[in-house]
């Protein structure tokens, strides 16, 4: 027992030591970690305080560099400043030499004026003198010329005026001829136009030489088989085409005449066929007229369809399409419609792209604008006006079905495309050689021209240009002066007048030239 408290007793002491020796060690640690934390933050202090230094020197740096730079502008601005005034100065000094110059110059110039002042005055003094005697020269002169003549001032004035009078007169009734000629002759050419049209679309009982197709024969014998018994072969040929047959008007020919130029067509193939191949009786004529007629539809629509390409425009609705084709086989003297249609929409196109306007409209308008004379007599009225009533059932823009119309001036224009297609018409239509006047007939006129400029005294050389509505006449300088050059002009004019016959009218130019050449050497 004793020995056991003994045991508690050391233990004891030995825990308490342990403890005391525990906590001592305890506040050992505690105080070596707050030394380090102090010097920890000693440290931290220490390189603040050098960051700060750092900071400190930059700062004063960055701000000794913007002062310096501030400065730099500073002087620099001031230098162009002093710069522009310098150039300022320059210029109010050259500015007062200026002034000064121009003011010795109005000095001059109003010395000089003061000069010519005088000048005019005493040279209008030797005028008046001079006209005064000059007055008194014409009185001398009008006195002798009444003493030679016998007749007095108003006498003579009266016989000049008479004179006068009487010039006038013959140039009033050669300009009144010349209209009168004129208009005759337009309205010669529009009636041919409408006869030709009115034919064309008319399936009357007259012939003309436009609506036949003539087909050579090797034989007589050929005749009979296209009559064929008691003339059934004949009537079925005419049943089936619509055209008329002639057998006995032309010798080894037969003559095929009709005013549709399709229907004309038609029958001038077949016909063909049907000699060739020898077997003419009614059903084999019907059966080669179908399948001519069927081949004939395909060429239109070929033709069509190759027009619309030609131009460059969009496809157009079939049935358009056909009629343009149809246009293939009508003339309007002697020039093919659908060729001088497709002239026109080209000819539109670059008068649009000249004037800004819509160039695809332009050649649209042009490429149909005479789509109604495709139209038999089935439809009445002018070519135009059909037209435009077709293309406004397919739907084509008021502008153009309004440029189609008004083509011919029958209806007003709305615009710019109705004067661009009749522009485009026109020149399609009086080029030489497009219509009536064949290529012979207007080198013969060009010829004629020529000839008459160079028979005058004094034309060295004599050049018809423009078609032939402006003659060029080039004069000898030696020989034809200025005032016999406008003399030379107006005798051309009248000489030309009467002897030939031409379309609207011819100017007559007479260029007078000297050259003066002189050789260095």
């Amino acid at each position: 027992m004793a020995l056991d408290i003994t045991l508690l007793l050391e233990g004891a002491g030995v825990l308490g030591i342990g403890v005391a020796l525990g906590y001592g060690l305890s506040r050992a640690a505690e105080r070596k970690h707050q030394k380090a934390l102090a010097e920890r933050d000693l440290a931290s202090l220490e390189n603040a305080r050098r960051e700060a230094e750092g900071i400190r020197r930059e700062a004063r740096l960055l701000a000794n560099e913007e002062g310096l730079k501030v400065r730099e502008q500073t002087e620099q601005a001031f230098a162009r400043r002093r710069e522009e005034l310098q150039e300022a100065e320059r210029r109010l000094a050259q500015r007062e030499a200026l002034v000064n110059r121009q003011l010795e110059e109005l000095v001059q110039e109003e010395k000089m004026l003061r000069q010519q002042q005088a000048e005019v005055t005493r040279k209008g003094e030797t005028v008046e003198h001079a006209e005064q005697e000059l007055k008194s020269l014409v009185t001398r002169r009008k006195d002798e010329l009444a003493k030679f003549s016998g007749l007095s001032e108003a006498e003579a004035r009266k016989l000049l005026l008479k004179q006068v009078e009487e010039e006038s007169m013959r140039e009033a009734a050669n300009l009144n001829r010349r209209i009168l000629e004129d208009a005759r002759s337009k309205s010669e050419t529009q009636a041919r136009r409408i006869l030709s049209l009115a034919i064309q679309r008319f399936a009357g009982e007259h012939t003309f030489e436009t609506t036949t197709a003539t087909l050579a024969l090797e034989g007589e014998e050929v005749k009979g088989r296209i009559i064929g018994r008691e003339g059934r072969n004949i009537r079925a040929f005419e049943a089936a085409t619509g055209v008329t047959v002639l057998i006995d008007d032309t010798p080894n020919a037969v003559v095929i005449s009709g005013f549709d130029p399709v229907r004309r067509e038609i029958a001038r193939e077949s016909m063909q066929r049907l000699i060739l191949d020898g077997r003419i009786h009614p059903t084999r004529i019907e059966e080669v007229v179908a399948s001519v007629t069927q081949e004939i539809q395909e060429a239109i629509q070929h033709a069509g369809e190759e027009a619309v390409f030609k131009v460059g425009l969009p496809p157009l609705p079939v049935e358009l399409v056909k009629l343009l084709g149809r246009l293939r086989f009508r003339h309007s003297f002697a020039q093919n419609i659908l060729d001088h249609s497709v002239e026109v929409a080209h000819l539109a196109g670059l008068l649009a792209s000249e004037l800004g306007v819509d160039v695809q409209t332009a050649k649209r308008g042009g490429l149909l604008h005479d789509i109604g004379k495709a139209i038999n007599h089935e439809v009445e009225g002018a070519h135009a006006h059909v037209g435009s009533e077709i293309l406004k059932r397919y739907g084509e823009t008021e502008e153009i079905v309004n440029a189609v119309a008004a083509h011919h001036d029958e209806v007003p224009t709305n615009g710019a495309l109705g004067v661009l297609v009749s522009a485009a018409d026109a020149i399609s239509a009086s080029r030489p050689g497009a219509r009536s006047e064949t290529m012979a007939t207007y080198l013969k006129r060009v010829a004629s021209l020529e000839k008459i400029g160079a028979s005058f005294p004094g034309v060295e050389k004599c050049f018809a240009v423009q078609a032939g509505r402006d003659l060029r006449v080039m004069v000898q300088p030696e020989a034809i002066d200025d005032d016999h050059a406008y003399l030379l002009a107006r005798n051309i004019a009248r000489r030309i007048e009467e002897e030939l016959q031409y379309p609207g009218q011819i100017r007559v130019t007479v260029i007078r030239e000297r050259r003066c050449v002189e050789f260095a050497k």
